[in-house]
């Protein structure tokens, strides 16, 4: 309750208050969008314009407030930001993340404008006097209005084949950052773990033996491809998204690749747990197959071939090695 004191309630505050909120709440749009913009330029200049307008629509709508404060109240704006006030609407810092894909930062401008439109027709409902409830209503009316604008914006700088070839650059993106480390990692860690896990159960008929031989193979392999994979390439010139994301997405799912066919030697029974090993091994390399096809546009069948013909040397000579 100590720290409620120390913010003012939205109810507490007078008309002039209200304005300088609505003031300050449009300065900090402002430079939310133009930070939006500053990122998108380089990749997506289309959508960058668009948020460089939506900013300069900020402005105009701040200036209108400004010059309403100016003929009501003075040249004297008093300084009162969204932190200050106790149930204002308050904006996600998601725009300090460097993560954001291209369809986030459209989706957060949005929730934006339809968040301050709403808490501002709220408000303006709950307020008996009636120039505070005719000023909030201006500002719900503003707010709708931005939508529009954005709208609009979109229409002039968005054509449908600019918005067509920023998707495919995001989806690019996505597969180079994401999918292509991913399934390397996969392919990895489902086709190498193969030989050490099954000649290990061939070799000691022992589950649990079989499953640590697996854990530290699929770990160990892990680390490797996800510390090769971050250090292989900084992104910068190839484009291929930020090192950490791949290093991440190769390690990881080298270690789950690995894992699927170590985890069923926790069941006690050899038989039972190479059996059901077996299985999840066809269906992780069907799988690989199917990413390759979705993804990266390798024929299906090919894909299975290469992916298949690759895992069966492999678990065969695991298990030739495990039976000598």
């Amino acid at each position: 309750m100590r720290f409620l004191t120390h913010r003012r309630r939205f109810a507490d505050l007078s008309e002039q208050e209200v304005l300088a909120l609505a003031i300050s709440s449009e300065e900090d749009d402002a430079r939310i969008y133009r930070s939006y913009a500053a990122r998108l330029r380089e990749t997506y200049p289309g959508s960058a314009a668009v948020f460089d307008g939506m900013a300069s629509e900020e402005d105009r709508h701040r200036a209108a407030l400004i010059d309403l404060h100016r003929t009501r109240f003075g040249e004297t704006i008093p300084l009162i930001r969204r932190e200050h006030v106790a149930g204002y609407f308050a904006r996600r810092p998601v725009w300090l993340a460097k993560t954001l894909t291209l369809a986030q930062i459209r989706s957060e401008a949005a929730t934006m404008e339809s968040t301050a439109e709403q808490f501002y027709r709220r408000a303006a409902k709950r307020s008996q006097d009636a120039a505070t409830r005719k000023l909030l209503g201006d500002l719900a009316a503003a707010e709708a209005g931005h939508q529009t604008s954005a709208g609009k914006l979109e229409r002039d700088h968005l054509t449908n084949e600019t918005r067509a070839q920023e998707n495919q650059a995001a989806q690019r993106r996505f597969i180079l950052t994401w999918v292509q480390p991913g399934l390397a990692g996969l392919m990895d860690g489902s086709v190498s773990t193969l030989a050490p896990i099954f000649a290990t159960a061939f070799a000691t008929q022992d589950t649990w033996t079989t499953f640590l031989v697996g854990l530290a193979a699929s770990v160990g392999a892990g680390i490797s491809m996800g510390f090769t994979e971050a250090a292989s390439d900084d992104g910068e010139v190839s484009g291929r998204g930020s090192p950490i994301k791949r290093g991440l997405a190769s390690g990881i799912m080298t270690t789950v690749g690995g894992l699927g066919h170590a985890l069923p030697y926790l069941i006690p029974d050899f038989w039972i747990a190479t059996t059901v090993a077996i299985l999840v091994v066809v269906a992780e390399l069907w799988a690989i197959a199917w990413i390759q096809n979705r993804f990266m546009e390798t024929p299906f069948f090919r894909a299975a071939f290469q992916v298949v013909l690759g895992g069966a040397l492999v678990f065969a000579a695991g298990v030739l090695i495990g039976s000598g």
